[in-house]
């Protein structure tokens, strides 16, 4: 069935959350806004896929193997699960991304399904062209999604009320925005999510 649309969750993950090991300020925030934008899409039958960090314990991606962060989404940790109160609807699709020990896999078109596709794959095999896109975190894992989004053809929609960033360097989010809309991408909120999507 041709879907056309689809909404991508990136890493709300335990440890990029407040409590985690490497938290987004006010990450837990977006938490209840995904929830309504995943219970929208699902109501509609469109796709919901959600990415995670799912880094092995060695990786350049960590500081102690010369990468640029602590430890965090170790796989099959408590810091690698979801946020507890993300409500993925059924049937969702989970693609995992920075298990190669080498690559810092910051975005989700680097990810694959348990059953071995690549997101682009997945999204191609649902005709999907548009992709929303919401989670954590703006300047890094979101922002490459985004402009990959756009790389591989798709037209990406950023929900700005569903984003938070890190901000390491001061003007980091900002800065990521610009290149996002640089890129070709559109912003939207839950507002306007309806008439988006032709209620």
């Amino acid at each position: 069935m041709a879907a056309g649309d689809a909404l991508l969750i990136v890493d709300v993950q335990r440890d990029f959350t407040p409590g985690g090991a490497l938290p987004a300020p006010d990450g837990d925030r977006i938490v209840p806004v995904l929830n309504e934008y995943a219970r929208r899409f699902a109501a509609r039958g469109l796709p919901v896929f959600a990415s995670r960090d799912w880094h092995p314990p060695q990786t350049a991606h960590f500081l102690a193997f010369g990468g640029p962060w602590p430890p965090h989404c170790v796989q099959n940790t408590e810091g690698a699960a979801f946020h507890p109160d993300l409500a993925l609807p059924d049937g969702a699709h989970v693609v995992s991304k920075g298990m190669d020990p080498v690559d810092h896999g910051y975005s989700a078109f680097e990810a694959v399904l348990d059953d071995g596709r690549s997101l682009d794959r997945a999204l191609a095999d649902l005709a999907v062209r548009r992709l929303f896109v919401g989670g954590i975190a703006t300047d890094y894992c979101v922002r490459a999604s985004v402009l990959d989004a756009a790389i591989h053809g798709y037209v990406p929609v950023l929900l700005l009320d569903a984003i938070k960033g890190i901000d390491v360097e001061p003007g980091d989010v900002d800065r990521a925005l610009d290149e996002m809309a640089r890129a070709g991408a559109r912003t939207i909120t839950l507002a306007s999510l309806d008439e988006e999507l032709g209620a």
